[in-house]
């Protein structure tokens, strides 16, 4: 039945095991722990442990509510502590640094390893020192010949010097990029068109570098900058087919100067050969006409000599040679005898052809030879008897 019908037996059946209308407390009774009583059980404990009296079993009062407090400040104390100490301790990697100030003044630069600092008197700033960044940027710039283009680039830089990256500088990674803008368009600005399309960007990348690590070794920003790379800048899109054209006429005009350059280097030397060669025959022409008339004056002087030992024979001697002389230039032939009769006068037209051809072929050719072989006697001269003259 249950322990709360008429009849039965209460004290018995309640199942809180108190008897007297549901009192606690009493004989051998057993129920479930009282939770007021455990609490001051753990309170008298802790007060034990800072200092503090226990509280006996039916006291109660102001004054164990005050040492009651008091053990809960020091519970919070302790808390604080511990939150302190996990906040204070920290661990630099190899790769790390780290700036510690003391009311708000640089203290000192702690390297790798376990370390303390005493917030809130010190502020800490880590970072890591070995690890490379980038930063890219892409903007449209005015050449040197007036041309707009968009360049783009990437700066790779690391923190050189922590203490000078953290104090120097409010905001050294926004400085770098307004340095990096300044430097990137003084170097474009500075140079041509062509050269930042092609070849030039190599050249421009260093020069930037070196300008923009001028810069922020002025600044005093602590970062060093390790490589700058310009990628290939292009003309806006909206003025991309009259940039092309430009490119094209360009290209045109180079093309038109390299070939003009050819032909002036096959023509130039040409005719610094042709001028060689007219200087060189000039000066044989000198030096034959003076050794001719050099020679002509010494035949004379030894004629002379001749002359004068034997002028008869000198002087038929000189006739002969200019009748021969003369009379070898001539076309006509006069065929006479002994005896003055007979005379014939030969004109042979065709060899008197071939022999002008071949002047006009040739100045230097005999003319004697052909007049020679166009001589022919009648078959009833003799020519033993026959004493050949030409004439004009």
């Amino acid at each position: 039945m249950a322990w709360n019908e008429p009849g039965g037996n209460s004290n018995n059946q309640d199942p809180w095991g108190s008897g007297g209308g549901g009192r606690r407390g009493g004989g051998d009774q057993k129920g479930p722990p009282d939770l007021d009583e455990a609490f001051r059980k753990l309170q008298d404990s802790l007060n034990g442990m800072f200092g503090g009296k226990k509280r006996g079993g039916g006291s109660s009062g102001g004054g164990s509510g005050k040492r009651g407090g008091f053990g809960l400040v020091w519970i919070g104390l302790v808390v604080l502590l511990v939150v302190w100490l996990f906040n204070a301790i920290y661990i630099v990697d190899e790769q790390e640094q780290a700036v510690v100030l003391r009311f708000g003044k640089y203290h000192e630069t702690v390297g790798p390893g376990l370390n303390i600092y005493f917030p809130p008197f010190d502020r800490k700033f880590q970072a890591n020192v070995t690890r490379e960044r980038s930063y890219s940027k892409q903007g449209q710039m005015l050449t040197e010949d007036e041309n707009i283009i968009e360049v783009p680039l990437t700066v790779q830089y690391k923190i050189s010097d922590l203490q000078a990256f953290v104090l120097n500088v409010e905001d050294p990674e926004a400085s770098l990029q307004h340095a990096t803008d300044s430097a990137v368009r003084h170097v474009v600005g500075s140079t041509a068109m062509d050269q930042v399309l092609t070849e030039g960007r190599e050249a421009m990348a260093n020069e930037v570098e070196e300008r923009l690590q001028r810069f922020l070794d002025n600044y005093g920003t602590g970062i060093v900058v390790t490589q700058v790379n310009l990628q290939s800048a292009a003309a806006p899109r909206e003025v991309q087919e009259a940039f092309d054209d430009v490119i094209r006429a360009r290209e045109d005009e180079q093309r038109e100067k390299n070939q003009a350059e050819s032909y002036a280097n096959g023509v130039i030397p040409e005719a610094r050969g042709q001028a060689q060669r007219m200087l060189e025959e000039a000066s044989g022409y000198r030096d034959a006409v003076i050794s001719r008339a050099q020679g002509e004056a010494d035949r004379f002087t030894k004629l002379l000599a001749e002359y004068r030992k034997a002028p008869d024979v000198t002087r038929e001697r000189l006739y002969l040679e200019t009748i021969q002389e003369v009379m070898s230039n001539t076309s006509k032939v006069l065929v006479t005898g002994e005896s003055g009769q007979n005379n014939l006068l030969y004109l042979p037209l065709d060899k008197m052809i071939n022999s002008r051809n071949g002047t006009e072929r040739s100045s230097a050719a005999p003319a004697s030879a052909a007049s020679t072989q166009a001589t022919r006697l009648p078959p009833e001269l003799d020519p033993r008897e026959v004493r050949t003259r030409e004439v004009r």
